[in-house]
């Protein structure tokens, strides 16, 4: 796949405060691509010197091909933002915002688009209420709909669902899949690590302004990822046996629960074999492989020397 957005040796300083430290990254044409941080990682940062708002301390950054600093005019028209903070004018009404935001970007907004956007992000029966009075989930649904406005090639979502109810989160998430089908590059960052889960093709995890991994997310899961057995026993036992703490068991809930970590479901049965030999009594099973959010936190914990669960 090309790359639609290419990030070369790109550090941003404020003074001696390192926000951005030598990021490297290229970004392909048709990807959802994860970028996941901790609160005050860089994120936002890298962002806005993509989408031309702040200017790199040093390096280089493209979009289509158009360097984001000297060709912004070009870079521009081709990015569209959904930013962290809720800003709307509140003198116009839904319709009248969607169509004053595509008019600064030259484009005429026809009818078919609007209904489409509205419709999509749930404001249809909106289309002519005041944007003071909508609620703050509506209000972030207005942002992506102005970014929307211009069909951009690249689409920012910075933290898009952030107070949005569960329902509506999971039909932004179709519509963001629809967008990627028609081959629109989606930036995500989001807290929902599920979010990112669900949809990111390829997560990148920025920490203290440097990227710690890029990898596709499925691989990303499989090289970090592991399944983990509980069983819970019928009866409490003061120690495992032998056979059992060698093929790696751990016993955990005051002697209750016996639970086991493998990369593999594969590598449950010397465990249950062992469970069987030593006659315990298992009341209940529980599996559940790791999540997005576990290899996260690992991630980040490992690369400030902190002590993982």
């Amino acid at each position: 796949m090309d790359t639609v957005v290419a990030i070369r040796g790109v550090t941003k300083r404020y003074g001696p405060l390192v926000a951005v430290d030598g990021i490297d990254l290229g970004i392909r044409r048709g990807e959802i691509f994860g970028l996941l941080g901790p609160n005050g990682a860089g994120k936002t940062t890298l962002i806005s010197m993509i989408a031309g708002l702040l200017r790199p301390t040093s390096g280089e950054i493209s979009v289509l091909g158009h360097d984001v600093v000297r060709e912004y005019r070009e870079t521009r028209r081709a990015i569209g933002l959904v930013p962290q903070e809720i800003n709307f004018d509140p003198f116009f009404n839904v319709e009248e915002t969607l169509r004053m935001q595509a008019g600064y970007f030259g484009v005429r907004l026809a009818e078919e688009r609007l209904v489409e956007i509205l419709g999509a992000l749930d404001l249809l029966s909106k289309r002519t209420t005041n944007s003071r009075a909508l609620s703050g989930g509506m209000k972030r649904r207005l942002l992506i709909g102005k970014a929307l406005v211009h069909d951009p090639a690249v689409l920012f979502l910075d933290e898009p669902t952030a107070g949005v109810d569960v329902e509506l989160r999971r039909s932004l998430w179709s519509y963001v899949r629809r967008l990627r089908e028609r081959g629109t590059t989606i930036v995500l960052t989001t807290h929902y690590l599920e979010e990112a889960e669900e949809l990111a093709d390829r997560i990148g995890v920025i920490d203290r302004g440097r990227l710690l991994v890029v990898e596709d997310k499925d691989a990303l899961l499989s090289r970090h990822g592991a399944k983990v057995l509980r069983l819970s026993l019928a009866r409490p036992i003061a120690s495992l046996p032998a056979p059992l703490v060698a093929v790696g068991a751990r016993l955990d809930a005051g002697g209750s629960v016996v639970t086991f970590e493998a990369s593999t479901g594969d590598a449950f049965g010397p465990l249950l074999a062992a469970v069987a030999d030593a006659g315990l009594a298992v009341g209940d099973v529980e599996t559940r492989r790791t999540t997005l959010e576990d290899v996260f936190v690992r991630l980040v914990s490992r690369d400030r020397g902190e002590a993982t669960a």
